[in-house]
């Protein structure tokens, strides 16, 4: 009986570290758009491509450094699924750090975040058995979040929030191919290619623009790229211990961190009525759509149970 009850217990601070472990990677991914406006604020100003590559080469040395450690090579068998993941990822954070730079660090962070929306859209083109009404409803909720998110007051709108809307179809496009790709690859494979070919993109295309200025270029490309990672970790981390609804929730959370303390911590100007409404629907079109998908994996799975049962 002890030893029940000191197994459930550990499992349930998995959980909770878990759980932690997400929330924690949402914040990381905050802080390392974050560290673009407090670098602007003083008058620094590499260029986005610049912020990505520095990213992108941490991840390269940590999980080369690991695979050493473990005496592991990558082991790809899909390159395709790799490839598509690396150029799809590269994208996404271009655009994402682009947002930032351009508009404000809140209305970025949200609108990326509204990549499990496109998720659903692309799939649901592919997949007929998840058109339902429900999911037209939640979907639906989602795209007037994101008008109102486009459109904060007066309709007037800004053409650089397409970046935030390209980085979050970029990032469900790169969700898609690391779900097919985890069928056939380990997670460090497939880090590995992300980050090395990633690298390889941003250099091949925007090295006119690796320019360091002064120290501080430095100080601050380091530091969004160590949140960056940071948050990279954390959330493959966190998911171990928690289910794919707990997870996606709790990494949602960045919608609400971004718009509440923006203002603070960002500097950016507080949301309108209309964003903090935008910012709510977005939210909770995420939440559904988590918890939708796990339903629909659960009814499956007992179909086919009961499938294999009539037989």
């Amino acid at each position: 009986m002890k030893f029940r009850d000191t197994t459930t217990v550990r499992a349930n601070w998995r959980v909770v570290g878990g759980g932690l472990a997400v929330l924690l990677s949402a914040i990381c991914f905050y802080l390392s758009t974050a560290t673009i406006r407090w670098a602007q604020i003083r008058g620094i100003h590499p260029a986005p491509s610049f912020y990505v590559l520095t990213r992108l080469l941490l991840g390269f040395v940590i999980v080369t450094a690991l695979l050493g450690i473990r005496r592991r090579s990558p082991r790809p068998k899909k390159y395709a699924l790799l490839i598509g993941r690396a150029v799809a990822n590269s994208v996404a954070v271009y655009c994402f750090y682009q947002a930032v730079q351009t508009t404000t660090v809140s209305h970025a962070n949200i609108l990326n975040m509204t990549y499990p929306i496109f998720v659903a859209l692309i799939t649901w083109g592919f997949l007929p058995e998840q058109r339902d009404r429900r999911m037209m409803i939640a979907l639906g909720a989602a795209f007037a979040g994101i008008v109102l998110i486009l459109y904060p007051a007066q309709m007037t709108f800004n053409h650089n929030h397409l970046w935030g809307i390209g980085s979050a179809i970029s990032a469900a496009l790169a969700i898609i191919c690391l779900n097919l790709s985890r069928k056939v690859h380990d997670s460090e494979t497939v880090l590995f290619y992300m980050f090395g070919i990633g690298s390889l993109i941003i250099y091949a295309g925007f090295h006119q623009h690796m320019v360091i200025h002064q120290a501080g270029d430095v100080i601050y490309l380091l530091t969004c790229g160590a949140f960056g990672i940071a948050g990279q970790y954390l959330i493959t981390l966190g998911f171990r211990y928690v289910s794919a609804v707990e997870g996606s929730i709790i990494s949602s959370t960045r919608i609400l961190i971004a718009a509440f303390i923006g203002p603070l911590i960002a500097i950016d100007p507080a949301l309108t009525t209309r964003g903090w409404l935008g910012a709510l629907l977005i939210f909770m079109a995420n939440v559904y759509l988590a918890v939708h998908k796990t339903n629909r994996g659960r009814n499956q799975a007992k179909r086919q149970l009961r499938q294999v049962k009539g037989r």
